[in-house]
């Protein structure tokens, strides 16, 4: 629960005392926001004692009568104006008239209590001013965490796009040196990793746009009737090369067709990314098994390999915005490690989820539920 913290200034001992026990057990429910609000209430009896205890202890909330001995209420509004704070003022007092309040506003009221007043209006008065408060410390919470967002996902990606583009740097300076022109094989090595190192930026181009349309929600959906063995196929066919060269077989376990109300283009990401891993991850020689099957309300996906593994510590941080595990066995395999962020974000587009068996030097195995997406569609039998 939320306190909220309420200063009475009023030279009325009576007054500040039945401020004090209407809130002292008020509770304000916030429902869109899943909040409550209590109150702790300090009083003050003269303009003076509390700008005192706004400069030592600002409150969130200043009930300030209009008519103080010294101070009046509106002067200490101009001083309070002078610092600005996140309080909110409201003005009470017996001598309400049109000309008092506009002066008041003008001066950072927020808003406005006539003496006398019930328990019912004040506690009105301050569910008002405590909703706006909430809303308002809501926003900057926001706006903070939405800089430090900004602030790392910039840093990682300028991190992570220096190291391609400085070794590029270094191998376009070896080509201009007279050396290098004379040995046909150290140039083709040379122009190679150019080729490869600029293929990771441009992977990593490619995920930050699948990362942002996803985000954003400004990418239209083209749901339909999809085959989702078919898709697999395709993936599979798009990292056959890879695999081919270095002895990887792959294996698709589909039964017939399983069809899905589904994005296309969402599926092509889901597998190719599980795929493409799946391979590069691997030993060589090693075995890659596709295995798509569906229950009474989900597409099950899973893709194993026999491949170096993840280590439970590691596994527990893989689905974050560039999260890639580095170690002896990984520190030369290229990646913009976003991809399986990515595909835990598609899965929750479908009411569903990513997660992973490993184990270090076996291999692992990334499952993919993805659930219906609200629109009719036939669920074969499951298949193995």
């Amino acid at each position: 629960m939320e306190r909220l913290k309420v200063l009475v200034c009023d030279d009325e001992a009576g007054m500040r005392a039945a401020v004090a026990r209407t809130l002292r057990s008020f509770v304000v429910s916030i429902p869109d926001m899943d909040d409550e609000v209590g109150f702790d209430v300090v009083e003050a009896e003269t303009g003076e004692r509390a700008l005192e205890l706004i400069q030592g202890h600002p409150p969130d909330i200043l009930l300030l009568d209009h008519k103080l001995p010294g101070m009046s209420g509106l002067d200490v509004l101009e001083e309070i104006a002078r610092t600005p704070r996140d309080l909110l003022t409201i003005m009470i007092t017996a001598y309400a008239s049109i000309e008092t309040a506009v002066r008041a506003t003008k001066k950072g009221a927020y808003d406005f209590l006539p003496k006398p007043f019930t328990p019912a209006e004040l506690r009105a008065t301050i569910q008002k001013a405590s909703r706006h408060l909430l809303v308002a410390l809501q926003a900057k919470r926001l706006a903070a965490e939405k800089r430090r967002v900004r602030f790392e996902f910039i840093s990682v990606l300028a991190h992570e796009l220096k190291a391609p583009i400085n070794a590029v740097d270094g191998y376009v300076n070896l080509l201009r040196t007279q050396a290098i022109r004379n040995r046909p094989e150290t140039l083709e090595q040379v122009l190679d990793r150019c080729s490869v190192r600029i293929s990771g930026m441009r992977k990593m181009i490619n995920d930050l746009l699948d990362l942002t349309h996803i985000e954003s929600g400004q990418k239209p959906r083209d749901i339909a009737d999809v085959d989702v063995g078919d898709v697999a196929r395709g993936a599979i066919d798009t990292a056959l090369p890879e695999a081919q060269a270095r002895g990887i077989a792959i294996h698709l376990h589909a039964a017939g067709p399983i069809r899905v109300r589904a994005d296309r283009s969402e599926l092509e990401i889901v597998f190719n990314n599980l795929i493409s891993n799946a391979v590069k991850y691997n030993r060589d020689n090693g075995r890659v098994d596709v295995k798509v099957q569906t229950d009474a309300r989900a597409v099950i996906i899973a893709v194993t390999d026999t491949g170096v593994g993840i280590s439970d510590e590691d596994q527990r941080r893989l689905f974050r915005d560039f999260i890639r595990i580095k170690n002896e066995k990984t520190k030369d395999i290229l990646g913009s490690g976003l991809g399986l962020s990515i595909l835990k974000k598609i899965a929750l587009l479908y009411d569903g989820d990513i997660s992973v068996k490993s184990l270090p030097d076996v291999g692992s195995t990334f499952t993919v539920t993805l659930r219906e997406t609200g629109q009719d569609h036939s669920v074969p039998e499951a298949v193995s």
